[in-house]
């Protein structure tokens, strides 16, 4: 009976982690400013907040809101371990105790890129 109640408290961390990114974090400040020069490092640091964002959304439940480990590993240091190619395929296949995920091959590079600059 408590093998099949943690199953299912298991089951809906997973799918309310899964479930939590709805949200827009564009608050309708789209303008411009004029600037029409080099957004590269805007774009760079939209792409660090959504690998973030993904993760705090995706992962968080189980590998902890400061990458520490909860029930999953501790993933402080991971890009030290793994490359973003490597980090991306363990996180559509899964691996050991960790289930796949399903989400969107941008979203999953972003997320795998942003875990592999934690060294």
């Amino acid at each position: 009976m408590k093998k099949k109640l943690l199953a299912v408290l298991f089951g809906a961390v997973l799918v309310l982690g899964a479930c939590g990114g709805g949200d827009s974090n564009d608050n309708g400040n789209n303008n411009n400013n004029g600037n029409n020069g080099n957004n590269s490092n805007n774009n760079a640091s939209e792409n660090v907040g959504a690998g973030e964002e993904l993760y705090q959304n995706n992962c968080a439940g189980c590998h902890g809101g400061d990458l520490g480990g909860i029930s999953g590993p501790n993933l402080q240091k991971i890009g030290g371990e793994l490359s973003a190619e490597e980090i991306a395929d363990i996180i559509e296949n899964g691996k050991g105790g960790m289930p796949s995920v399903t989400m969107p091959d941008d979203d999953r590079e972003e997320l795998s890129e942003w875990l592999a600059n934690k060294k």
